[in-house]
C-alpha cells in the first residue's frame, strides 16, 4: 500500500520537477532579457512558487518514506512481543533458549525485511514512474529517415528537370491547429537556379524550408527533393566548440575549400582579432560572439558542405549592409553558383540579381516569378518591387492588415529553433555542450571552461551549513531529542527482555517470592506484560513521530539551499553566465537539488539511527562482559582505516560522476537546438557516437562507484565475522557466571553487528559523497554577485529621474572579463536629451557591447552619466528599471501575454491593451478567448520572430522610459514590418532619448546623429547628412555599399533631415529671445519650464514633418 502511493506521489513530483527545471532553463537562456528588465524579483518569486509546489509533494512522500525507515526500529521488536505476548498468554514460560533464539532468527531477518525490502518497493515505484515516462516519450510520433520517404515522390515525373517539386503541398505542425501552415503549394526549381522567398512575418516561409527537409510532414500533396541538402537556420546554431569545429561540423577537412568559405563568408578579418583565430572556443551559444558573427559562422558550415540543394534561411538580416552584399555576392552568387539555392530573405535590395521569387503570405503563395515578371505584374503584393527605391520602406495599408491577421499564425512554429525548444519543453532540459568534429585535425584551446572539481574530503562547514540551512533550531533540536528517544526506548525494550527472561528463568527453577524481593528490579508476569506493552506502544509512537518530522526537516533545508543558490545565481554578473555552460548549471538545479531532496535524507536517518543502534549494542555487550571492549575497539579501529581508504576513493569518484554527468545532459540539449541542422547534415551517427561517449564515461564513473562500494561492503562482513566470533568464543573459554539472558543478549546483539556494521559504515560513506551534493550547490551561493541591486534610501535618483535624458560617456572602458583586452576603448561623447542616435559599424565592432555598458552587464572604467546622475553610483535596479530595449533576439517566457508585458502588475488592463493596440495585436489577442491570460509557450514559439519582435516592442509601450535602445531590432523582420516598428517608435518616443543599433541604414538615416563603431573604438560622431561629406570616412563607405539607387535615397534622406533639424535649431533660438523679452528675470525653475512648453511644440511638427516625409516616399 505504502509502495502504491510512494508510486502516485513520485509521479506528482516528477512532474512539478519538469516544470521547475524548465523554468530554471528559460530563465538561464534568458538572463540577459531578465536582467535589462529588471525582472529578476518576479522570476525569483516564480522560481520559489515552483519549488514549494515540488516541495509540497516531497513532503507527502517523506511522510510515506518516513513510516518506512521507522520499521527498523519497531518492526523487529514488535514482532517478538506478539509472540512473547503470545506464548505467555497460552501459559508457557519463557526461557533464554527460547527468547534469544526467536530474537536472532528475527535479527536475522531484520535488515532485510526492515530496511532493504521497503526500499526495494520505494524504488520499484519509482522505477515504474521512470518507465511510464519514457515509453510514453518513446511512443511519440518519429521522422521517418529521408531514404523512406518515397511516398512523396510517387505522383512525381520521373522525366522533369527539376530539382526540387512540390505539388498542391499542404501541411501543418499538429493535428490540432486551426488552419495549415500553409496549403496548396506549388513550387518547381530548377537546378542551379537561385530562388528568393519573400513575405511578412509569420507567413510561413520558414515552414516551407522545413517542408523540404522532411521536417514537416506534408498532409496532402506531393514532395520531389532530387540530390543531397546543406540548411542554414535562421536563428544561428552553435554550440560549444572551435569556431573550426563549427564550420567543419563532422566533414572531411579540406584546407583549400575551409580557406575559401572562410573568405567568402567575410570570416577572416574576425578571425585575426580572435586569440586563437578559428580554433578559439566559443561559448554556449556564441555568447562570446556578435549577432553577425554567429549568423556567418552558420552560413559558413552550411556552404562548406558539399551538396546539391543550399537551404539559406534569412542569414543577411544580422549582419551590416557592407558584409551583407558580400555574402549576397561572394558567397551565394559567386561560390554558389552552380548550385541549387533557397533563400528566405528580407533584403528586397539583392531581388533582382535572383533567378525566382516567390512571395508568400498567409500560408498561400501570392505571385512567383522573375524579379522583371513580377515588376510588370498588376498585383497589389508587387508594389515591393515597382522601384529599387522602394525598397527601403513600403507600408500600405493591405499590407498592415495581411501581416497582422495572425490569427492563423499565431499558432505557428515558424521558427526553426522554436520546434526544438518545443521538444526541450517535453525533456526539461535545453543545456549545449561541444559536439567536436570527429575528423578534424582541430586541437581545442586550453581556455575551455571546465568544471570545477573540489578536491580532499567535505568539510564540517558544509554540514553545518547543512544544518543551518533548517533555519528554526528549536525545531531541530526537537528533531534530535526525538531520536535520542527513540533509541533509548528500543535499547530499553531489548535490555527490558533479557531481565525478563533471567527473571522467569529463575521462577522457573524454584526460586520464591521472597528470594525475589531482595532485588532492586524484580516485577510479576502481568506487570511484565503491561510493561512491555507501554514501552513497545510508546516507541512505535516516537518512532514514527520522529521520521516524518526528520524528513520533513530535511525537505525545508532542501527548499531553502535551492531558494539561496537560485537567489545567488540571479544575481551574480553576466560573466558567469558566458563562462559557464547552462548544462552545468542545470546539473546543480535538477540532479544535485534531487540528491539532496531523495537520497541524502534516506543516507543521513541511517547513520543517526543505525549509529545509535550501534552504540547501544556495543553498549550492552561491554556491560555483560567487560572483556569485549578489547576486541571492540580494535574492529572500530579496523573499521576507521577501512572507511578513511575507502572515502578517500569513493569521494573522488563520486564529484567524478557528478562533473561527467554535465556533458551527457549539455550534450543531449545541443542535440535537441540543432535537430533540424543536424539532420540535414546527416550527422546523426556523429551526434549518436559522441553521446555514447560521454554516457559511456558517466556509466563507468558510476560503475566504479558502485564496485568499490560493494568491495567495502565485502571486506567489512570479513572484519564481522571474525568479531562475532571472538565474542561467541569468549563465553565458552571463559566461564563468567552469567546469566543466560545476559549471554543471550550479549550474542544476538554481537549477531546484529554482522549487517549493521556493514550497512553503518557505508551510509556514512554515502552520506559523504551525497553531502558532496549540498557542497556544489553552496558553491552557487557565493558566487561573485553583481553591484549594488538597490541604493540606500538617501542615494536613490528621484522617481522623476531621468527627466531629460541626456547620456554622457566619460572616458568608457570596458571588458567582459578582466583578462581580455577591452571590448569597448576610452569612449567619450555626449548624447543630448530627445536625441535619435543611430549607432552603426561592422559586426562586432562594439555596438551592443556599448548597450551592455549602458546596462552596467560587466565591469566598465570611467564613468556614464545620465540626467547629472553617475550610473555606477546607483543601484541597478534603479538604473535598468529606467531604460527600455527591445533586443537583437526578441526574448518571450513561458506563461501568459499579461506576466510578459507586466510581470510585477504595474499597469492596468487597458495600458496593456492599449500597447498592444499600437503594435497591431490587440485584434489577434482579442480572438482568443483567454485575452490578456492567452498561453505563451517556452520561447513564444507559437508565434513567429517578428510576432515575438512586437510584443518586445509592446512591452517598452507599456514601460514608457525616457530612454529606449533598439538592439537590431529589426533584424528578422520584413520591411514592412521593419517600417510598422519605425513609425510606432517615431509616434510613441517621439520624446524620449533613443539609441539605435541598426544594419538597415534606412532605419537609422533621419537620426539626429550617427555614431559609428569600429574594434571598439568611436571613429565618427555627427548627424548623417555632415558624416556623407567625408567621402573617406566610414559612414560613407556603408552606404556607398548599398548601391548607387539605395545610397543616393539615403542621402537624400539624410539631407532633407538636416534641412528640417536646421530649421528646428532656428526656431528654438527664435523662441529662446521671445522668451527672454518677455521675462526680465524669471526665477531658474520657471525658465526651465519656460523652455520645456517652448520645445514640445517644435518636437511635435518635427514628427509630423517626418510622417508626411513618409507618406511623400510611400
Amino acid at each position: 500500500m505504502i509502495g502504491k502511493m510512494l508510486s502516485k506521489t513520485r509521479l506528482k513530483t516528477a512532474s512539478k520537477t519538469d516544470e521547475r527545471v524548465c523554468l530554471m532553463n528559460e530563465i538561464i537562456l534568458g538572463i540577459q532579457v531578465i536582467k535589462m528588465y529588471t525582472w529578476e524579483r518576479p522570476f525569483t518569486e516564480l522560481a520559489q512558487a515552483a519549488r514549494s509546489l515540488e516541495i509540497r509533494c516531497i513532503k507527502i512522500s517523506s511522510i510515506f518514506k518516513g513510516i518506512m525507515a521507522s520499521f527498523i526500529m519497531f518492526s523487529t521488536r514488535s514482532s517478538l512481543f506478539l509472540t512473547i505476548l503470545g506464548y505467555v498468554l497460552f501459559g508457557n514460560a519463557i526461557t533464554a533458549q527460547k527468547v534469544f533464539m526467536l530474537t536472532n532468527y528475527y535479527n536475522v531477518l531484520r535488515l532485510t525485511m526492515t530496511v532493504f525490502f521497503p526500499q526495494g518497493l520505494a524504488f520499484l515505484a519509482e522505477t515504474k514512474v521512470s518507465i511510464q515516462r519514457l515509453t510514453e516519450f518513446l511512443l511519440h510520433e518519429e521522422v521517418a529517415p529521408r531514404e523512406s520517404v518515397a511516398a512523396y515522390k510517387r505522383n512525381a515525373d520521373p522525366n522533369s528537370q527539376d530539382i526540387i517539386c512540390v505539388e498542391k503541398g499542404t501541411a501543418k505542425w499538429t493535428d490540432f491547429m486551426a488552419d495549415n501552415i500553409f496549403s496548396d503549394l506549388n513550387i518547381n526549381v530548377r537546378a542551379g537556379s537561385l530562388v528568393a522567398i519573400i513575405g511578412p512575418v509569420g507567413c510561413g516561409k520558414s515552414s516551407i524550408l522545413q517542408a523540404l527537409l522532411k521536417e514537416l510532414p506534408l498532409k496532402s500533396g506531393t514532395l520531389t527533393v532530387k540530390g543531397t541538402v546543406s540548411y542554414a537556420s535562421q536563428e544561428p546554431w552553435l554550440f560549444t566548440g572551435s569556431l573550426r569545429q563549427n564550420i567543419l561540423f563532422g566533414q572531411n577537412m579540406d584546407k583549400i575549400r575551409y580557406k575559401t568559405v572562410v573568405d567568402k563568408c567575410a570570416l577572416r578579418r574576425d578571425f585575426t582579432l580572435l586569440s586563437n583565430s578559428d580554433k578559439t572556443v566559443v561559448g554556449e551559444r556564441g555568447a562570446s560572439l556578435s549577432g553577425g558573427q554567429r549568423a556567418r559562422i552558420n552560413l559558413a558550415r552550411a556552404v562548406y558542405k558539399r551538396a546539391d540543394i543550399y537551404l539559406l534561411d534569412d542569414p543577411l538580416s544580422a549582419v551590416d549592409p557592407d558584409v551583407g552584399k558580400q555574402l549576397f555576392k561572394s558567397c551565394i552568387k559567386e561560390f554558389l553558383r552552380h548550385k541549387t539555392v533557397i533563400l528566405v530573405t528580407h533584403q528586397l535590395q539583392y531581388l533582382q540579381d535572383v533567378d525566382h521569387i516567390i512571395i508568400i503570405d498567409n500560408g498561400y503563395i501570392q505571385a512567383q516569378g522573375t524579379f522583371r515578371d513580377l515588376q510588370a505584374s498588376g498585383l497589389n503584393f508587387a508594389k515591393l518591387l515597382t522601384s529599387e527605391n522602394d525598397f527601403v520602406e513600403v507600408e500600405s495599408a493591405e499590407a498592415v492588415n495581411r501581416r497582422m491577421s495572425i490569427q492563423m499564425c499565431a499558432q505557428r512554429k515558424d521558427s526553426i529553433v522554436g520546434m526544438q525548444r518545443k521538444m526541450s519543453v517535453q525533456l526539461a532540459s535545453q543545456r549545449r555542450e561541444s559536439i567536436i568534429s570527429i575528423q578534424s585535425d582541430d586541437i581545442m584551446d586550453p581556455g575551455a571552461p571546465e568544471e570545477k572539481i573540489v578536491r580532499g574530503s567535505v568539510s564540517g562547514s558544509v554540514y553545518t551549513s547543512y544544518l543551518k540551512a533548517g533555519g528554526n533550531y528549536l525545531y531541530i533540536v526537537g528533531v534530535i531529542l526525538l531520536i535520542l528517544a527513540t533509541q533509548c526506548l528500543a535499547s530499553f525494550v531489548d535490555y527490558f527482555i533479557a531481565v525478563w527472561v533471567n527473571i522467569e528463568h529463575e521462577r522457573s527453577i524454584g526460586f520464591t517470592d521472597e528470594h525475589f524481593r531482595n532485588r532492586t528490579i524484580y516485577f510479576s508476569t502481568e506487570s511484565a506484560i503491561l510493561i512491555y506493552s507501554g514501552v513497545s506502544v510508546a516507541l512505535i509512537l516516537t518512532a514514527l513521530t520522529r521520521s516524518c518530522a526528520f524528513f520533513v526537516m530535511c525537505a525545508t533545508i532542501s527548499q531553502k539551499l535551492h531558494n539561496s543558490m537560485f537567489n545567488n545565481l540571479i544575481r551574480t554578473t553576466m560573466g558567469f553566465f558566458n563562462t559557464n555552460n547552462s548544462g552545468v548549471i542545470l546539473n546543480r538545479f535538477s540532479k544535485d537539488i534531487g540528491a539532496i531532496d531523495e537520497r541524502l535524507p534516506l543516507a543521513l536517518m541511517d547513520v543517526l539511527q543505525l549509529g545509535m543502534s550501534l552504540l547501544s549494542i556495543i553498549t550492552i555487550i561491554a556491560t555483560v562482559n567487560y572483556w569485549l571492549i578489547i576486541p571492540t575497539l580494535v574492529i572500530f579501529i579496523l573499521f576507521y582505516f577501512l572507511r578513511m581508504f575507502f572515502l578517500t576513493t569513493s569521494r573522488n569518484i563520486k564529484r567524478l560522476e557528478g562533473v561527467t554527468r554535465s556533458p551527457v545532459f549539455g550534450h543531449l540539449n545541443a542535440s535537441l537546438q540543432g535537430l533540424t541542422t543536424i539532420r540535414a547534415f546527416g550527422a546523426q551517427q556523429i551526434l549518436e557516437k559522441e553521446f555514447d561517449g560521454h554516457q559511456d564515461l558517466h556509466s563507468s564513473a558510476f560503475y566504479t562507484f558502485i564496485s568499490i562500494s560493494t568491495a567495502f561492503g565485502y571486506f567489512l562482513d570479513l572484519f564481522c565475522v571474525v568479531y562475532i566470533a571472538t565474542v561467541t568464543v569468549s563465553f565458552l573459554l571463559y566461564d563468567t557466571g552469567s546469566q543466560g539472558g545476559n549471554v543471550g543478549l550479549a550474542i544476538t546483539q554481537a549477531l546484529g553487528l554482522t549487517a549493521l556494521f556493514q550497512w553503518t559504515l557505508r551510509q556514512t560513506a554515502e552520506l559523504e559523497n551525497q553531502m558532496t551534493s549540498v557542497e556544489r550547490v553552496l558553491e552557487y551561493t557565493h558566487l561573485v554577485p553583481e553591484p549594488i541591486f538597490e541604493s540606500e534610501q538617501n542615494q536613490k535618483p528621484p522617481p522623476t529621474w531621468p527627466e531629460r535624458g541626456e547620456v554622457k560617456f566619460v572616458d568608457l572602458s570596458m571588458s567582459y572579463f578582466p583578462e581580455d583586452p577591452p571590448t569597448l576603448k576610452h569612449l567619450s561623447f555626449t548624447i543630448k536629451p530627445l536625441e535619435k542616435v543611430g549607432i552603426v559599424g561592422r559586426t562586432g565592432a562594439g555596438k551592443s557591447s556599448l548597450i551592455s555598458a549602458l546596462f552596467l552587464l560587466a565591469p566598465t572604467e570611467g564613468a556614464i552619466v545620465i540626467d547629472d546622475v553617475v550610473i555606477q553610483d546607483i543601484g541597478l535596479e534603479e538604473l535598468r528599471s529606467k531604460i527600455s530595449i527591445i533586443p537583437q533576439e526578441p526574448v518571450l517566457f513561458s506563461g501568459t501575454m499579461r506576466s510578459n508585458l507586466d510581470p510585477f502588475d504595474e499597469y492596468d488592463d487597458e495600458v496593456l491593451w492599449k500597447a498592444l493596440e499600437d503594435v497591431e495585436l490587440k485584434d489577434s489577442i482579442t480572438d482568443s478567448q483567454l485575452g490578456l491570460n492567452s498561453k505563451i509557450l517556452e520561447g513564444g514559439t507559437n508565434y513567429s520572430v517578428g510576432q515575438r519582435q512586437m510584443i518586445c516592442l509592446a512591452r517598452a509601450i507599456v514601460r514608457n522610459n525616457k530612454i529606449l535602445v533598439l538592439d537590431e531590432a529589426t533584424a528578422n523582420v520584413d520591411p514592412q514590418t521593419d517600417a510598422f516598428i519605425q513609425k510606432t517608435i517615431r509616434r510613441k518616443f517621439a520624446d524620449c532619448t533613443l539609441l539605435t543599433i541598426a544594419h538597415r541604414l534606412n532605419t537609422i538615416m533621419d537620426s539626429d546623429k550617427i555614431l559609428v563603431m569600429d574594434a571598439g573604438k568611436l571613429v565618427e560622431f555627427d548627424h548623417p547628412h555632415n558624416l556623407l561629406k567625408n567621402k573617406n570616412g566610414y559612414f560613407y563607405k556603408m552606404v556607398d555599399q548599398t548601391g548607387a539607387a539605395l545610397g543616393n535615397f539615403l542621402k537624400n534622406v539624410a539631407q532633407t533631415n538636416y534641412q528640417k533639424m536646421t530649421v528646428k535649431e532656428e526656431n528654438e533660438k527664435e523662441s529662446d529671445k521671445s522668451n527672454q523679452a518677455e521675462i526680465a528675470a524669471p526665477p531658474p525653475i520657471k525658465e526651465s519650464e519656460k523652455i520645456v512648453v517652448s520645445v514640445r511644440p517644435i518636437t511635435s511638427y518635427n514628427s509630423t514633418l517626418l510622417e508626411e516625409e513618409e507618406e511623400d516616399d510611400d
